[in-house]
């Protein structure tokens, strides 16, 4: 017979034992009805998220990030341009809670000299000063990088995100997997701990503080972060897949290599506010750089209870930053993800209000977390109080993240979520460093302009008196929306 009969047959044969082993199986019901066919649902399941994404979704359906504000971080990191044509296709009367940020008749002149689209945007505030820290200082940059630990991130994606926080001159945030090899490349750093004390844990899980100071001092850490929950799984800590536990990430944690590496939801070193702020004065002391605390916000209670006791002035923390519900680069329970944890805008309100009925509000610096990383998201977290904010998602588009909502599985196909040696090399991180720096650059430019054109010179001015929401047809000033007082929010500038 001639060669392609041979080829015929074997792919007939194929097919057949395709077709047996669908009938006989018992793990999938839809192949044991539809042998061979069936595959074709789950073909299509594993590429649906890009197929929506390019075939199926307008332009501002798709979540977490629709494909307009893709378009703007893509184009923005790769300074290309990033303007849009023919007005706006949103659907004001169609999107509940739609911000409009009220322009002034005459908005705020640019800086007298440099470049006005690239001017530098230092925090309104000196972190750790209020209190005294020895290493207080003014972040030279109000949007930084948020914490996604190594890990979670390929090497080569927190490696571009180091060396592009240190072009962008803004920080990092470790996560709360240790300080690694790929964190010192230029950025400062923000180290975080989350209950596991990953990078500066005793043999028991406990905190190490010489460790802890040591590594302040061989690493440029400029602050230290407590991550009480964050957005994606408050309530549950932290878990890293087994199959993203190399024996690298297992040597720089300390943990058991191939494991899946679960942070406890409880931290081992204190079990309330009182005991928290304890624990934060001994780390100030032996480091003397500020301590914050980063934290998902639900019940009311322990935000009146942690401003009653810095009320008293004695002891207190530098920074707090408030994870919205939105906060999502950690993967969690789809219950927990869709309906524990106030979304950003409530969350920061509440936890606001709590120091500012005692008039303390301004003795913290307040950052932002939680879907941020747009201009427009960033105005009004900065009208609602915060005096910074961080991006991570949108920071994992930068260096080409394609939102593929893989990240837990280790098969990220950009090799920005992966473990894969492989998947990683599409990431080279000369390239994706100045793309992620354009990106920062590019948001602080555009955050810089809307500020201007509020008729204030600087975002922490913008007040909530600057915002509406609209509804329908109807406008709600935003103070009278959440609750808070319009003078609450804006700080002196110190």
């Amino acid at each position: 017979m001639a060669a392609g009969w041979w080829v015929l047959i074997g792919i007939g044969a194929f097919i057949a034992l395709v077709a047996l082993y669908d009938i006989l199986q018992r793990r999938h019901s839809i192949l044991r009805v539809f042998p061979v066919v069936g595959h074709l649902r789950y073909v299509l399941e594993a590429f649906g998220p890009e197929l929506r994404q390019y075939i199926v979704t307008s332009n501002d359906d798709e979540r977490p990030f629709s494909r307009n504000e893709r378009r703007w971080i893509y184009a923005s990191s790769k300074r290309q341009n990033a303007g849009f044509s023919f007005g706006t296709d949103a659907e004001f009367e169609r999107s509940p809670g739609y911000l409009i940020i009220s322009p002034a008749a005459f908005p705020a002149p640019p800086p007298a000299e440099g470049d006005p689209d690239d001017w530098p945007l230092a925090s309104a505030k000196v972190l750790g000063g209020p209190r005294g820290r020895r290493q207080a200082f003014r972040p030279s940059s109000v949007v930084n990088i948020s914490g996604m630990s190594f890990g979670a991130l390929s090497a080569r994606a927190v490696e571009s995100l180091n060396a592009g926080a240190a072009l962008a001159g803004c920080m990092q945030t470790t996560g709360e997997g240790g300080i690694t090899p790929y964190h010192d490349h230029g950025g400062d750093l923000v180290l975080q701990f989350g209950t596991g004390w990953y990078g500066a844990r005793d043999a028991r899980g406990r905190l190490d503080l010489p460790r802890l100071v040591d590594l302040v001092e061989r690493f440029p850490v400029r602050a230290i972060e407590l991550k009480l929950s964050q957005g994606a799984k408050p309530g549950v800590g932290g878990m890293l897949p087994a199959s993203k536990v190399t024996p690298e990430i297992a040597r720089i944690r300390g943990v058991e290599p191939g494991v899946a590496c679960i942070s406890p939801p409880v931290n081992p070193e204190f079990s309330d506010a009182d005991g928290m702020l304890d624990v934060v004065e001994r780390i100030a002391d032996a480091t003397g750089v500020p301590v914050g605390i980063k934290s998902a916000v639900g019940e009311s209670a322990f935000w009146g209870e942690l401003a009653r006791l810095m009320d008293r002035g004695t002891r207190g923390v530098d920074f707090i930053t408030i994870d919205g519900g939105e906060g999502g680069t950690g993967s969690g329970p789809l219950s927990f993800v869709d309906h524990v944890g106030l979304p950003y805008r409530l969350a920061q309100a509440r936890a606001l209000r709590a120091f500012a009925e005692r008039g303390i509000q301004h003795d913290v610096t307040w950052i932002g977390s939680g879907r941020l990383g747009l201009p427009d998201e960033a105005i009004m977290a900065f009208a609602l109080g915060a005096d910074m904010i961080n991006v991570g998602r949108e920071a994992m588009l930068s260096i080409g993240c394609i939102q593929a909502q893989r990240c837990h599985t280790g098969h990220c196909p950009s090799g920005v979520a992966t473990q894969s040696h492989w998947r990683q090399r599409g990431i080279d991180p000369t390239l994706k460093s100045a793309r992620a720096a354009s990106y920062v650059i590019a948001m602080r430019r555009d955050i810089t302009r809307l500020s201007r054109s509020t008729g204030v010179a600087h975002p922490s001015q913008v007040s909530l008196a600057h915002i509406e929401v609209l509804e329908g047809d109807v406008l709600t000033p935003v103070a009278q929306r959440f609750g808070i007082h319009p003078d609450w929010a804006v700080p002196v500038m110190i």
